[in-house]
């Protein structure tokens, strides 16, 4: 079922009026040019929309409904995978997908959150929010393959790590410090991809990598907007006015020059637009980023690491 955006709404009408016309078309009555003509008339209604959206618009995209999840873009980009469950402690999370699958043919760990698309599966998943124990597993995980020396692959899209009562008692704060410390001292390759919402520390316990790429309609801050607007003005509807302030998107934090490595392209409309498309432009940076970090020793691997996250911060000195 298609889902739209407030801003999506010329472009719904537009395509209700394609399905129809190719509904009653027959060898009879030929509606062919008259589809032609809407189809680039959609088209051009599109590209003007989208090159101006502004970041509360954009935040929006990041978090629809159609947009593909890990699990989709498991299924397009790699193969052979063998899903991990359970963190050994205390019981499974779904909302972080884990195990091993090969890309192009050569072995891989992938780990990403997953939310859900109907009601059922956004409570199954808790809305793509971890809990303690997801994040654990991730780190099993990820020790594994370190262990097997296999390049890690992550996908970030999740409004932050679960913050309920079970969860700070099972302790959430250290299950992500923890992931920190851990990943910034794996000897492997480790690529992070942010596909939809990148939210604080629960997007960041499994976004320290070497290489930090980007979609081009996906979001990135260390709170969401609505918290953001909820702790300022204590008024969560200032959303849109917050997303402003933070300067969340793609493009604002590929600015920043040491954040993120790399922009990946979607499909006119979004990746939520063509799955496979998006997850084929995926799939051509993590080959590309992935083959540069091959060169490297796992000494390398972990400096580089090191020396992208310390340049992250700037020290100013007090004027004297």
């Amino acid at each position: 079922m298609n889902h739209y955006l407030d801003f999506e709404k010329p472009i719904a009408e537009l395509e209700i009026k394609i399905g129809e016309l190719r509904e009653y078309s027959t060898d009879s009555v030929d509606f062919s040019s008259e589809i032609m003509k809407l189809e680039k008339k959609a088209d051009k209604l599109k590209k003007e929309i989208y090159v101006n959206l502004s970041r509360w618009q954009r935040t929006q995209l990041a978090r629809h409904a159609n947009r593909p999840y890990t699990l989709d873009y498991i299924e397009h980009i790699f193969t052979d995978f063998f899903e991990v469950h359970g963190d050994r402690n205390f019981r499974e999370d779904p909302a972080l997908v884990c195990g091993f699958a090969k890309i192009d043919g050569k072995p891989c760990c992938v780990i990403g959150h997953q939310k859900g698309r109907n009601t059922k599966e956004k409570v199954y998943r808790n809305f793509g929010m971890p809990n303690p124990e997801g994040y654990r597993k991730a780190l099993r995980v990820m020790q594994m393959a370190d262990q097997f020396g296999l390049p890690i692959f992550t996908f970030v899209d999740t409004p932050g790590a679960f913050p309920g009562i079970g969860a700070e008692e099972r302790g959430q704060a250290e299950a992500i410090a923890r992931n920190l410390r851990e990943m910034a001292m794996l000897k492997v390759p480790v690529i992070v991809t942010v596909t939809g919402e990148g939210g604080s520390g629960g997007a960041l316990a499994i976004a320290v990598g070497n290489r930090v790429l980007m979609m081009q309609y996906s979001v990135y801050a260390v709170i969401s907007p609505e918290g953001c607007a909820a702790i300022l003005w204590n008024d969560g509807s200032k959303g849109p006015q917050a997303a402003e302030a933070l300067k969340l998107t793609a493009q604002d934090v590929d600015s920043l020059g040491t954040v993120i490595d790399d922009v990946i392209p979607e499909p006119v409309g979004g990746a939520h637009q063509d799955h496979k498309l998006a997850a084929a432009s995926v799939k051509k940076a993590l080959l590309k980023h992935l083959a540069e970090l091959e060169e490297l020793s796992a000494e390398e691997l972990i400096e580089q690491r090191y020396q992208r996250f310390r340049a992250m911060s700037e020290i100013e000195k007090p004027e004297k």
